[in-house]
């Protein structure tokens, strides 16, 4: 422990983490006030990052005050029942995470710690989150999930700088539509299980908007302002008890999942045709019929339908591939309509594929004819997974080595004919690869093989190819 805190007199960090602590040691509340013999006192410098997540720690002492350049504190995984009123003197704290603990209340003191950006006080007991939170204006991710809050205060329409909001597994009954007319920076919403009864009017405010999902609720109706959100990619709305969908969801040109499992709708509206979506899920509704311009919904990847009394298709239809369903339905369209259906423009596919990827950060490209890796897969950003498989690829490109969170790189069933070691040894985090079934021409040369841990990753790679050529 002593030789922990030295070290963070000089780094001003201290990670206390995994340590069966049931308090948080006195030397850590007076960090600078233990200095030891050979220390340079001068040179010593405040915590400012403190870390004592997945311990046994009942509770914080009101000495916390004596932190008060602390930034980041993580008490996650402990066994606290409330937090310490001098929370409110960490006036330079941005970063606070209370998750997964027994906490009852969080104290209005909280209010005083307006630097705060991020907080997460998800997988507790509250059951309300107090209106002084509304004071921390910079406050941009807060996370209260799994809770038991039945209400959000109104203050937290002060919090205008909020992206991320995520109140899923409460009791809530309302959203205040005095939120949303502020909170116009929003990206990610999920307020899914909880108690809805309705979307607010001004939904639409919510232009930023990337993904919504409020799946598990008891809301009735999509209000026509839905086509406000015209950043929306990912919509949720399974397990509610919608009846009907407006024809504005038809507006919203980069939407790509669209969840609308078990509720009760009886039609989809023709009006929502016209979307570019890669998955739709209307399973477990009461369609008893598709509309036939369903069909030129060609960015289709996956159509879920099982559980509707579909009397007008046949159950092979229903349950078999999307494209057989899709050129059904086309094929009853009147000749006008049906000559204006098209395969979408492989470009489209992936630009569609590569919007989906945003928050999954998996990118499938499978079987789309590709014969070069497209940019989108170096464009976007922090991708750890990219399914390049069967496809007509011959060679990788070079910028493909700038993809350093790329963890999973599948490539089986492509024209490959050498071994791209030169990109492979740039991928500091790659762990599985797949390049079964290519024409690899020569083995690696031992150059290649004395890399590690690149050597363990092309041997299990090899070893994949050779377990696919035995036979069964």
């Amino acid at each position: 422990m002593d030789r922990l805190l030295k070290a963070a007199r000089t780094s001003g960090s201290l990670n206390l983490s995994n340590r069966s602590l049931r308090e948080v040691p006195v030397e850590v509340y007076r960090s600078l006030d233990a200095v030891g013999e050979g220390e340079k006192w001068w040179e010593a410098v405040e915590l400012q990052k403190l870390i004592l997540a997945h311990n046994n720690i009942e509770s914080l002492k009101e000495d916390l005050r004596n932190l008060p350049l602390l930034t980041v504190l993580n008490v996650s995984h402990n066994m606290l029942t409330d937090l310490p009123a001098a929370i409110g003197q960490l006036s330079m704290l941005k970063l606070l995470d209370v998750s997964f603990n027994s906490i009852v209340a969080i104290p209005e003191e909280i209010g005083s710690a307006t630097s705060l950006v991020k907080f997460d006080c998800s997988s507790n007991h509250i059951k309300e989150l107090p209106c002084s939170l509304g004071k921390c204006s910079d406050l941009s991710d807060l996370k209260a999930s799994n809770n038991q809050i039945t209400s959000l205060p109104e203050d937290l329409k002060n919090c205008s700088k909020l992206t991320k909001l995520d109140v899923e597994g409460n009791k809530l009954t309302a959203l205040s539509e005095n939120f949303f007319a502020s909170w116009t920076l929003l990206t990610e919403l999920n307020a899914s299980k909880n108690l809805l009864s309705g979307m607010p009017e001004n939904i639409g405010c919510l232009s930023r908007l990337i993904r919504l999902d409020l799946h598990q609720n008891r809301i009735l109706s999509i209000p026509p302002s839905i086509t406000g959100c015209c950043s929306l990619v990912e919509f949720y709305m399974g397990n509610n008890v919608l009846s009907i969908l407006p024809e504005e969801l038809g507006s919203l040109s980069r939407l790509g999942t669209l969840d609308l499992h078990s509720n009760q709708l009886k039609e989809y509206p023709v009006g929502a045709c016209k979307l570019c979506l890669s998955v739709l899920d209307l399973s477990n509704n009461s369609l008893t019929g598709l509309p036939a311009e369903l069909g030129n919904m060609t960015t289709l990847r996956k159509l879920l339908l099982t559980g509707n009394p579909l009397r007008t298709l046949r159950s092979s239809l229903v349950n078999g591939p999307t494209p057989a369903l899709l050129r059904y339905l086309r094929s009853r369209l009147s000749e006008g309509e049906d000559s204006e259906a098209k395969t979408p423009a492989k470009e489209e596919v992936v630009t569609m594929a590569a919007r989906l990827s945003l928050t999954s950060k998996e990118l499938s490209l499978e079987g789309m004819g590709l014969s070069v890796v497209p940019s989108e897969v170096w464009e976007l950003g922090e991708i750890v997974k990219v399914n390049l498989s069967r496809n007509s690829i011959q060679e990788l490109p070079i910028e493909l080595s700038s993809c350093l969170s790329l963890q999973t790189l599948i490539l089986s069933r492509n024209n490959i004919k050498e071994w791209p070691f030169a990109i492979l040894k740039s991928l500091s985090n790659l762990s599985c690869l797949k390049l079964d079934n290519n024409p690899l021409r020569q083995m690696l040369s031992k150059e290649c093989m004395l890399v590690d841990p690149l050597n363990s990753l092309i041997h299990g790679c090899l070893l994949d190819m050779w377990k696919k050529k035995m036979p069964s």
